[in-house]
């Protein structure tokens, strides 16, 4: 994947429905939204000399454009598909 600058970028790609984390049967899933983890990862890839974005779709369409285009502007990764 490919920056080439100083800083190491990083995409969090999130799956459908997890959007409603926090709204739905938080009695199941817990109450943190995914705003909430959203804020914690960029947090904790401060704290590890990253740039962290996050993207959410419920369009797994949306998800593969969004995976194909990181390639040209993240050095890393990470899918959290959802269930």
């Amino acid at each position: 994947m490919g920056k080439s600058d100083k800083t190491f970028n990083v995409l969090v790609v999130h799956g459908p429905n997890l959007n409603m984390l926090g709204k739905r049967e938080p009695e199941l899933y817990g109450t943190m939204t995914l705003a909430e983890i959203d804020l914690k990862l960029k947090e904790l890839g401060k704290t590890l000399g990253l740039e962290v974005d996050t993207f959410q779709s419920n369009s797994e369409g949306d998800i593969i454009i969004k995976i194909q285009e990181a390639v040209e502007a993240y050095n890393g990764l990470i899918i959290n598909p959802a269930a």
